[in-house]
């Protein structure tokens, strides 16, 4: 099963990182990323239920609409609570990872510094779907 990946990211070097981790996996379709939770909306509002993502991934300090933000529009429409939602920031406090939880969030991380922490963070990211289905 391939797995269809929508990054809402704000920063185009992460944007860059994020794609090189998993652009060449066999078992993961990433959809075009969009740049904050307006965006998101915008168009999962404008996408058929057969071609939503199966794994949202959100980075949580983004203009216009946070990732919190949009969390919390997500786990209160019924067309879009099921899709499994991640959370990453730079500093993922307690307060955030609660309340992110709270909303629904299948997991809240930091971002890493090195390129085997983005490695692990990811395959992290990817078995919270795996376990969804």
């Amino acid at each position: 099963m391939v797995t269809r990946v929508l990054l809402v990211e704000d920063d185009p070097d992460d944007r860059e990182l994020f794609v090189s981790f998993l652009e060449n996996r066999g078992d993961i379709s990433l959809m075009p990323a969009v740049t904050n939770g307006i965006e998101l909306i915008d168009r999962l509002m404008k996408t058929a239920t057969d071609d939503l993502p199966d794994l949202i991934v959100l980075d949580q300090n983004m203009p216009l609409m946070n990732g919190k933000q949009a969390l919390q529009f997500l786990s209160s429409h019924e067309q879009f609570f099921t899709i499994p939602v991640v959370i990453y920031s730079t500093y993922a406090d307690t307060t955030l990872i609660i309340d992110c939880k709270k909303l629904g969030a299948k997991m809240v991380a930091s971002k890493p510094i090195d390129d085997e922490g983005y490695q692990k963070m990811m395959d992290d990211f990817l078995k919270v779907t795996k376990a969804h289905v």
